[in-house]
């Protein structure tokens, strides 16, 4: 395999001197019993006591080594995994004779993943960290990271190489994370309301549920034009005429329209249907939602989006149809009131509709 970039290529070097030395880079069974979360919870005694280390203790971590300083016989390294970024303290004559010189200062370097054991201590800053007396590599990166001190700032690089983007920016991940519990809140919020989570299908006959441009495919089997959802209305619609009178779908939507920050061809929707209810009721099952929301996952009240700042207190302002388009929607109330003039005012605006208002 050939590899155009020189730190590339001096990496992939390393991960055959590696193999030379009997050392497999990519090795099959890591063991590790801490998470660097747990190691700071369940050590943070050896922080408040007197000796600064507890020899006793025997911990493994695994992670990605962050931050590398070779100091001639020691380094300091941080890795990260996770749940977190912890100091490691690796010395020379804690580990076996050789390995130091040979393998850790000349074939290890930073983007690699490592699992180190070793007890914990605080260092002379009062920094709880592991001192190490074993170390493995668990994995050998071929690609090296961005540059830590200017980072990842390529915006179309971050979205492009989520992973990447992932690896240098912590943020990134707590978004991730924030993310898979509000999808997991939701599922349940619906769930104790009584509402039967479902699955419809992917693959339609006819484009419909929106106003969306579809993708097309081809099913081979049936030799016929299939659209991927552009929204699972249709389907969900006739569950309830069928006889559940209560059914809610996360899934993914498909359409072929434009990208940017606030809107991609596929993305995830939640989309509910509750029988026996009017509107009114939709919009307060809504609130609890965003209530429940706020709850779990501890936000307040006001929160940032972009410049704007969006106030998310219940109950929500209602507003009808015809006072937003005078109140935010800046349209004349003589203009709302008349049809003749609607149609004029559109068309001012090049916006194009059928005679019958359609």
């Amino acid at each position: 395999m050939l590899f155009d970039n020189q730190y590339e290529q001096q990496r992939i070097q390393k991960a055959e001197q590696l193999r030379a030395l009997g050392i497999n880079p990519y090795p099959h069974n890591i063991t590790r019993d801490t998470t660097t979360a747990q190691f700071f919870r369940e050590y943070a005694y050896v922080a408040a006591g007197e000796e600064k280390r507890d020899e006793s203790k025997r911990v493994t971590l695994s992670g990605r080594i962050k931050f590398l300083r070779l100091m001639g016989k020691a380094a300091f390294a941080k890795i990260e995994d996770e749940s977190g970024v912890v100091q490691i303290y690796v010395a020379r004559d804690n580990l076996p004779e050789g390995f130091y010189n040979n393998v850790f200062k000349k074939l290890i370097e930073v983007g690699d993943i490592v699992t180190v054991e070793g007890f914990p201590f605080v260092t002379k800053t009062g920094e709880l960290s592991l001192h190490v007396t074993k170390l493995e590599l668990a994995a050998k990166s071929i690609k090296p990271l961005p540059e830590k001190f200017h980072g990842l700032q390529d915006k179309e690089l971050r979205y492009r190489q989520r992973y990447l983007d992932l690896i240098m920016n912590r943020n990134v991940k707590e978004i991730f994370q924030t993310r898979s519990k509000i999808v997991s809140i939701t599922r349940r919020f619906f769930e104790e309301k009584g509402f039967l989570e479902v699955e419809t299908p992917m693959m339609h006959p006819i484009a419909g549920g929106a106003n969306a441009r579809p993708f097309i495919t081809h099913h081979n089997a049936l030799d016929v034009e299939r659209y991927l959802r552009i929204a699972p209305e249709l389907y969900l619609k006739r569950l309830i005429v069928g006889g559940f009178e209560a059914v809610f779908e996360i899934n993914r939507n498909f359409r072929n329209e434009g990208m940017d920050l606030t809107h991609n061809p596929e993305f995830t929707m939640l989309e509910f249907y509750w029988a026996y209810h009017n509107f009114e009721d939709l919009m307060r099952l809504t609130e609890e939602l965003f209530d429940k929301l706020r709850e779990e996952l501890d936000l307040p009240t006001k929160l940032p989006f972009g410049e704007l700042e969006i106030d998310m207190q219940t109950p929500f302002r209602k507003i009808a149809w015809r006072d937003a388009l005078i109140q935010i929607g800046g349209v004349p109330e003589m203009v709302v009131d008349d049809r003749t003039l609607i149609v004029k005012h559109l068309a001012e605006h090049e916006i194009e509709v059928d005679a019958d208002l359609s």
